[in-house]
């Protein structure tokens, strides 16, 4: 009766093992054909899913997931930045196209025996105000290309954020003129900087040309201290910006208005982004009405 007893145990127990075993193996066999489903069709959302209550599995299930929506999100991004490259490379080669195809025109209106000595002067000067052009979007691009390289170290030093700015202003004392542009600054006294001096340079410089660029009527320099750091902000009225454009300000060549960008590609408050957060600051943006804002936050000299 014993012995009897054992082996309908031992038969239970073997379906039992057989039916479990079964179930496994219809839930790789499911599983796997999920997998060549979403290996085919990778541009959907799918995930692999299971009915299984082996814990084990269940882990693994996760994990596999897991390294889909890694892989997935890899794949999006790489998309997506080739997707910003190509419109990059459009954009540059515009940039670069529009003065050269200015300086090709005006250098055969040279050849023109009808011209006189003044319309030879004026076509002189436009031709050297495009390769003025180009030699700055070459300079910005070498910029670019050093900010991140490990030659070009910051030295980070006491810095009079005040005199800096100033004294960039004077540089553009003939283009503001030229503009008819109403520029206020407020002078008053502030804390020395903890900074790179050529990196400062170039980013009260880029922002200063931003605004040059794209005001209507007026710019309003204004510094302050703001807790440990010094913020220089300029404020400008510009007209077709919106809210919804903020997020791509400090992107590479990203314009405010490009029928006003004036031969000039967006690198500069990229720039300005990348070499104020080398130095520990940071920079934001702001909009309102038909009012743009730029605060940078430069860290204060103790």
């Amino acid at each position: 009766m014993n012995s009897w007893l054992i082996i309908t145990l031992l038969i239970v127990l073997l379906l039992i093992s057989i039916g479990m075993l079964l179930g496994f193996y219809w839930d790789i066999k499911k599983m796997t054909n999920q997998l060549e489903e979403i290996i085919e069709n990778f541009g959907t959302n799918e995930l692999v899913r299971t009915n299984t209550h082996s814990k084990p599995l269940n882990h693994f299930i996760t994990k596999i997931n897991r390294l889909i929506y890694l892989f997935k999100g890899d794949q999006q991004h790489k998309e997506k930045r080739e997707k910003e490259l190509k419109q990059e490379i459009t954009n540059i080669s515009h940039d670069l196209r529009t003065p050269l195809t200015s300086i090709k025109g005006f250098s055969e209106l040279l050849t023109d025996p009808a011209l006189s000595e003044e319309e030879k002067k004026e076509s002189l000067s436009i031709i050297q105000k495009k390769i003025d052009n180009l030699t700055m979007m070459v300079d910005l691009f070498y910029e670019l290309s050093q900010i991140n390289s490990s030659d070009n170290q910051v030295i980070m030093e006491q810095q009079f954020l005040d005199q800096i700015v100033v004294e960039a202003m004077l540089m553009f004392y003939d283009d503001f003129e030229k503009s008819k542009l109403k520029i206020h600054m407020d002078e008053s006294n502030i804390s020395p900087i903890l900074a790179d001096l050529k990196a400062t340079n170039r980013i009260v410089i880029n922002i200063i040309q931003n605004a040059l660029r794209y005001a209507k009527s007026y710019v309003t320099i204004n510094l302050m201290v703001q807790d440990e750091y010094v913020q220089l902000s300029v404020i400008n009225d510009v007209d077709g910006l919106d809210q919804s454009a903020l997020h791509r300000i400090f992107d590479r060549t990203y314009r405010l208005d490009a029928s006003r960008s004036g031969g000039q590609i967006g690198l500069g408050l990229h720039i300005v982004q990348q070499l104020i957060h080398k130095q520990g600051g940071k920079v934001v943006s702001d909009i309102h009405k038909n009012e743009f804002r730029i605060d940078v936050f430069f860290r204060k000299w103790d």
